[in-house]
């Protein structure tokens, strides 16, 4: 066993925890989303991931310049942003927390894995149809179809299956990010047409009647949810992907929909169902299967 250095151990657990700050952000929408409409929660969100990610592209002094060939990029990946936010908070105010983060986290790559062999105009090798079989009954089982079909309309599963199906596209083109300048200045523009977008949606009343009466509790899971875990914890993911390459960086994601669960558990008392367990981890597998050379 090789010792590691202060350095690798640092970015090993700068790592866990962004991926643990990942899952419990599951449990910050959930408090969040109960404030209002999932518009008004979604703009608010925006917001304030915003101007964190404002500071600290004054902080790091990076460019927030993007190359006129990115422009096309940006616009989509902001709809499809903007489009997830939204199943997002509407999937949580209708279902639970760790059964949404699960059933996102784990078929949103193997989502991925389908539209990529899609694209690419080819059918699938043995070990990738394994993969997505099995990735399909993971599906099955945490969506509840097999046992009850209407779950899937009444546990708010339908937004976070299309929420997974629209991240799974928005990840085609937030990867081809630094085409066009960094992965912070993609982020900064994103998110700050995300917030224009939602700001004449919902309009400036309904944001500033929350804004007026809004507990700590709001305020404390808002700042968790939108500045540590999108802005710190996203921005630690593109620099450990650039370090270590993405296939390894992406091996930490199998945290996330266990940290949902727990989260979702410790802070909201969260029954953790045998459907989201094996679900789970048949979705992990199909994962891995995928992804093995």
């Amino acid at each position: 066993m090789t010792n590691r250095t202060p350095d690798e151990k640092l970015f090993l657990a700068g790592m866990i925890l962004s991926m643990t700050c990942w899952g419990f952000s599951w449990t910050a929408g959930k408090i969040i989303g109960a404030y209002g409409d999932a518009i008004t929660i979604s703009f608010l969100r925006f917001a304030l991931t915003f101007i964190s990610l404002l500071a600290m592209v004054v902080v790091i002094k990076d460019k927030i310049s993007i190359k006129k060939s990115g422009i096309a990029d940006v616009l989509i990946a902001t709809a499809l942003l903007s489009f997830y936010t939204y199943l997002f908070f509407l999937g949580l105010q209708k279902g639970k927390a760790g059964a949404g983060g699960v059933l996102v986290t784990v078929l949103n790559p193997i989502i991925a894995y389908a539209i990529m062999l899609v694209l690419a105009k080819r059918k699938p090798t043995l070990n990738e149809a394994a993969g997505l079989t099995l990735g399909l009954v993971a599906g099955a089982i945490l969506l509840k179809v097999v046992s009850d079909p209407t779950q899937i309309f009444t546990s708010g599963n339908i937004y976070f299956l299309i929420a997974a199906f629209a991240w799974a596209v928005l990840s085609r083109f937030t990867a081809r990010a630094t085409r066009y300048g960094s992965s912070v200045a993609f982020s900064f523009w994103i998110y700050g047409l995300s917030t224009l977008l939602f700001l004449v949606i919902a309009g400036k009343e309904p944001a500033m009647t929350i804004v007026r009466t809004a507990d700590f509790k709001f305020w404390a899971n808002l700042f968790f949810s939108a500045t540590i875990t999108t802005s710190l914890a996203t921005t630690f993911y593109f620099i450990a992907t650039s370090r270590i390459g993405a296939s390894r960086a992406s091996s930490f994601i199998f945290m996330v929909p266990f940290s949902a669960a727990l989260g979702s558990w410790l802070f909201l008392g969260e029954k953790i169902e045998t459907h989201t367990i094996v679900g789970g981890i048949l979705g992990i597998a199909a994962v891995y299967i995928l992804n093995r050379k």
